[in-house]
């Protein structure tokens, strides 16, 4: 096994430091940026369970990956909780040492009757996405018509079971989340939880991207600061995605996520695991690299730790870079399939 020290970078320096883990293709949501229903309907076929890692074969890639340097470690999907005993996965990979920063994003839904067991597991905090609290464009949106009444409720669950900081991801779409995005902040201003605004991306083929709908985060900036004054703050870490910023008055902080306008993959640090195994180097990535074959075929920890460095050690992706340059048009993986 690689010595829990051994660091690798890519091919333009950057390490690995992130994993994000699609537990399942599955959501009980139709976000339109996302799962949109028109395609994603009742007789879509999903992975078949088989196809689908197992918790014990997503705790020992998981141990690979962070004796290569990974240290924070995020469940997503599809939606995480609408697999079956998702504490329970949880709970294994809080075992692991190294594991620093233990997370999962979640439309909510289901939260507040899991939120308990996620923290007992050992979940340190939690994102929870809420593009609006209007009932209509949050209905719009989920494409489910569900209001945010059972997100909201999760929110709270997680507030009192200590999953904090809460942090809330908001796609801000021209012309249907924009119009709501400054109430949102209004919202938890103040509620300790962190709002973080993130520009409406071409994630996958099928959202219907356009660059018109993209609401500039500066432009947002302007909107909320009107409202109520706000200030930059300091990152918390090199290479954080989100702009921190932080009310005058000493209310709360905001995010703001601007992989359009302003492309942050030079220090981007996030290898994806997809629910059927394959290593993605990128959101935006076309195809990833097999690592079930091998783990159900008997090769050993020193294997694949080799073959995750020969993937990463190659990796050239900034595809945000390029698309703001150049116009990348390039086939990618949908957001479903490895989460955002």
């Amino acid at each position: 096994m690689a010595d829990q020290t051994t660091t690798i970078n890519d091919a333009l320096g950057r390490p690995i430091r992130d994993l994000r883990i699609s537990v399942t293709d599955r959501c009980n949501y139709r976000c339109t940026y996302c799962m949109p229903a028109e395609i994603f309907g009742e007789r879509y076929h999903f992975l078949p369970r088989e196809e689908v890692l197992t918790y014990e074969e997503i705790t020992r890639l998981t141990r690979i990956f962070v004796s290569l340097g990974v240290n924070k470690v995020r469940l997503t999907g599809g939606e995480p909780l609408v697999r079956r005993d998702i504490a329970e996965l949880v709970a294994q990979l809080n075992t692991i040492p190294g594991v620093d920063d233990l997370t999962l994003t979640t439309n909510g839904y289901l939260l507040a009757d899991q939120a308990e067991a996620l923290k007992r597991a050992g979940l340190a905090r939690i994102t929870v996405s809420i593009d609006s609290l209007d009932p209509e464009v949050y209905a719009s949106m989920n494409g489910r018509g569900y209001d945010p009444s059972k997100t909201l409720a999760g929110i709270a669950a997680a507030e009192a079971a200590g999953l904090g900081p809460i942090k809330l991801n908001s796609v801000i779409e021209r012309g249907t989340t924009d119009r709501t995005a400054v109430a949102l902040a209004a919202h938890f201003k103040g509620t300790g939880h962190i709002l973080r605004f993130i520009e409406f991306m071409d994630v996958g083929n099928l959202n219907a991207w356009d660059r018109s709908k993209v609401v500039p985060s500066a432009e947002l900036i302007e909107r909320i600061n009107a409202e109520t004054p706000i200030e930059p703050v300091d990152p918390n870490y090199p290479g954080e995605v989100a702009e921190r910023w932080r009310y005058v008055d000493g209310t709360g902080e905001l995010g703001f996520i601007s992989s359009v306008t302003q492309p942050f993959c030079s220090g981007c640090t996030r290898a994806r695991l997809s629910p059927e195994g394959k290593l993605f180097t990128c959101l935006f990535g076309s195809d990833g690299f097999d690592l079930k074959t091998p783990l159900r075929t008997g090769a050993t920890d020193d294997e694949i730790t080799a073959l995750i460095t020969g993937v990463w050690s190659k990796r050239t992706d900034r595809y945000s870079e390029l698309r703001a340059t150049e116009g990348a048009t390039t086939r990618k993986i949908e957001m479903y399939q490895i989460g955002g």
